[in-house]
């Protein structure tokens, strides 16, 4: 993990009672990323997962479960098998600049063992304090937060 500079990043930190490879598959295999990828009731499609160096991360939502717009567009920056993703939305799936609205990042996850299971950690990366700021008045907390408690649930039932 690189250093954090709360000037301009959002972190969540948890421990999910179940082991890093159940969590790790929850991230990297599409049926399951759609199960908890955005805030319920709202529901996710996964569009491409190629959860490798310069693949692409695209994903839609909807609130009835018919009409999908976009959510992420993105691009993976890092894969480490089994303990760290990182993810974009600065560069589109297409690797064309993105739209800085509404709101670039880069994401970084790490899994890391824990006694308990698996210690999740949470970086969203932004360009400047004032990008940050808006990330977390739009919600960061409240959004990252209930995807993490759904990633947890479904992980954790998969682990018992």
């Amino acid at each position: 993990m690189t250093d954090i500079d709360p000037r301009l990043d959002l972190t969540l930190d948890r421990v999910i009672r179940a082991p890093r490879d159940v969590v790790w598959r929850a991230w990297t295999d599409p049926a399951q990323l759609a199960q908890w990828w955005v805030p319920a009731p709202t529901v996710a499609r996964v569009e491409k997962l190629d959860v490798r160096p310069g693949g692409a991360f695209v994903t839609s939502m909807s609130d009835d479960g018919s009409a999908f717009v976009p959510h992420t567009d993105g691009v993976f920056l890092v894969v480490d098998d089994g303990a760290r993703i990182v993810f974009s939305n600065a560069i589109d799936s297409s690797w064309h600049p993105a739209s800085p609205e509404p709101v670039a990042m880069t994401a970084e996850i790490v899994f890391d063992e824990h006694p308990d299971g698996t210690e999740y950690r949470v970086v969203v990366r932004h360009a400047d304090p004032a990008t940050r700021d808006r990330h977390e008045q739009l919600g960061f907390f409240d959004g990252w937060g209930a995807v993490t408690q759904a990633l947890a649930a479904l992980a954790e039932s998969r682990a018992a």
